[in-house]
């Protein structure tokens, strides 16, 4: 069980920390949150579905995030350091435009382009429809549309095209 917990946690430390830092803006915060998730982990992992961990991961963290966000006590941290393992420069890139969006298109775009989640798996991690997903990609790809530069954006809108948006 030990070497499970270790390979599941290694295969989505960066994505965990990805969706914290992306909702707070806090590296602290973020880090916080990651420990938090990956406490419940090993407090649910008996309970969870073989090939279930990643979604429950997501949607643990994104709750958890809200909940920070809630929170009275939440310092509010402005700045966002450029920790996170990007597989390419144009990645980050990228990345810091969508830090810019509100938080509403950040995650969706956060779960669609560098997660790979489906618009159906994010509405379920979400707890909204998938049509408001949808909607959500649409319109955050609209915001940034002007801002990328152009061979970042046929890269970026690719995955829109021809793909499976329900799986």
């Amino acid at each position: 069980m030990k070497a499970d917990i270790m390979e599941i946690f290694e295969e989505n430390k960066n994505m965990v920390y990805r969706i914290a830092l992306n909702y707070t803006k806090s590296v602290p915060d973020a880090e916080d949150i990651s420990q938090i998730v990956f406490m419940k982990l090993l407090e649910n992992m008996d309970r969870l579905e073989d090939g279930k961990e990643k979604a429950w991961l997501a949607k643990v963290t994104v709750n958890e995030c809200k909940n920070l966000l809630k929170s009275f006590w939440r310092k509010n941290v402005g700045s966002i350091e450029q920790e996170i393992a990007f597989e390419t420069p144009e990645q980050s890139e990228i990345f810091n435009y969508i830090i810019k969006l509100q938080t509403k298109y950040r995650v969706v775009i956060l779960l669609y382009y560098f997660e790979e989640y489906s618009t159906k798996e994010i509405s379920e991690i979400l707890g909204i429809s998938q049509s408001l997903v949808t909607t959500r990609l649409q319109r955050a790809r609209k915001k940034l549309e002007p801002i990328l530069k152009e061979e970042y954006h046929e890269n970026f809108i690719q995955r829109n095209h021809g793909t499976n948006q329900n799986v």
